[in-house]
């Protein structure tokens, strides 16, 4: 990987040391060009004939997203973020009074809002796997669960926000399969970090988005719903994109994932997302874990080193995400101080199943990605230790 080529590619690494990935990470020139491009396009010619000449690239990019998750084109939807795509999915499915959802501990919130909706509106219920020794979803109890029968879905975070680990989400798939269980994972965080791949995951529908790891732009995402459970779904949402009228009463979807899209969309947003993937898979997303990995580990070690900072990843398989606390100042006061200093990090936050027992609610989280150096690692440690 030829850091010093990317680097230049990245605008961002100019000013400071960029340690969010996790929330937005910072795009590639190319990504930023093909976006600006687009909107200047629609200016001079107009948004629809704008759309017109990009059509031959448009529908090009459902196979580029789709060879980022090993599926076929036709079961990618592109949506304008992760939640919409997750929500798209989750809402689709035929819930029944007696039903369950068997989730984590690990699970996002605005996914945690959705149970509650779905319990309060179809009398499902929620229950929440426990983690095993390590943090990650006991798959024992998850296997005694499913064997209870009932199970509607599963639904798991492959990568939390809050935390470092990788969930073993192809394990959860198999068991979810074996008991005819929909298996929704939200690929939010591990898309563009992680290789993806629906089929030795075991996965009906995965969500993900375009801003995080993928490096694309803000207002972005896409789904994945494998072909054959399409038809054991209802999506949520019918336009004239998605379906089509049979006569004053009736209407008939789309025959493929394009059936949780709508018609209106950024154009150029999207566009910017298929050359953030395409540049991505360029790269190789074997490297881009590796290297990621071999980042954020650097980075654990030394924060470890700094006297009154505890570092509160768990998971024997880890990810890019580095959290921390220190024992004299909260992570919502030395956030502002590290990004006044250049070195820009993100306050998280465990707000689901939380356990008072296990680590503090709020976290620094310092998330690396491959286009940071060794040397940038190294100074934002040092400027920690100057803080605290």
């Amino acid at each position: 990987m030829d850091i010093e080529r990317i680097r230049e590619e990245t605008p961002g690494t100019r000013n400071a040391v960029h340690l969010n990935a996790a929330g937005s990470a910072l795009p590639a020139r190319p990504v930023l060009d093909t976006v600006v491009s687009h909107l200047e396009l629609e200016a001079e010619i107009g948004g629809y004939e704008a759309a017109d000449r990009a059509h031959g690239r448009l529908e090009e990019g459902y196979a580029v997203l789709a060879r980022l998750v090993g599926a076929a084109p036709d079961e990618i939807a592109v949506t304008d973020s992760a939640t919409r795509a997750w929500d798209q999915a989750f809402y689709a499915i035929p819930f029944a009074p007696g039903d369950r959802i068997l989730t984590t501990t690990s699970e996002y919130s605005s996914n945690a809002l959705a149970y509650v909706q779905a319990a309060r509106r179809h009398r499902v219920s929620v229950e929440v796997v426990p983690d095993d020794e390590h943090g990650t979803i006991d798959l024992k109890a998850l296997a005694d669960s499913l064997g209870r029968g009932g199970v509607r879905l599963v639904a798991l975070n492959h990568v939390p926000t809050h935390d470092g680990l990788v969930n073993p989400a192809a394990e959860v798939g198999a068991l979810a399969r074996a008991h005819d269980a929909l298996f929704l994972l939200d690929a939010c965080q591990s898309a563009g970090q992680l290789p993806l791949d629906v089929d030795g995951l075991n996965v009906d529908l995965l969500s993900a988005t375009g801003r995080k790891f993928l490096r694309g732009p803000r207002g972005t995402g896409f789904l994945y719903v494998r072909r054959s459970v399409l038809e054991r779904l209802d999506p949520p949402v019918v336009d004239l994109l998605s379906a089509d009228l049979t006569g004053p009463d009736g209407f008939a979807f789309r025959p493929d994932a394009r059936r949780f899209e709508t018609w209106e969309r950024s154009v150029a947003n999207q566009l910017g997302l298929i050359e953030a993937a395409g540049y991505a898979l360029d790269l190789g997303l074997d490297a881009i874990a590796e290297r990621v990995g071999a980042l954020a580990s650097r980075l654990r070690a030394a924060l470890a080193e700094v006297p009154g900072i505890t570092v509160h990843d768990r998971g024997l398989r880890k990810s890019g995400i580095v959290t921390f606390t220190h024992a004299g100042q909260s992570a919502e006061t030395l956030v502002p101080k590290l990004a006044a200093a250049g070195v820009v990090t993100r306050v998280s936050e465990q707000t689901y199943r939380y356990d008072e027992g296990l680590a503090p609610r709020s976290r620094v989280r310092a998330s690396v990605h491959y286009y940071n150096t060794e040397e940038e690692l190294d100074r934002a440690v040092r400027v920690l230790a100057s803080l605290v």
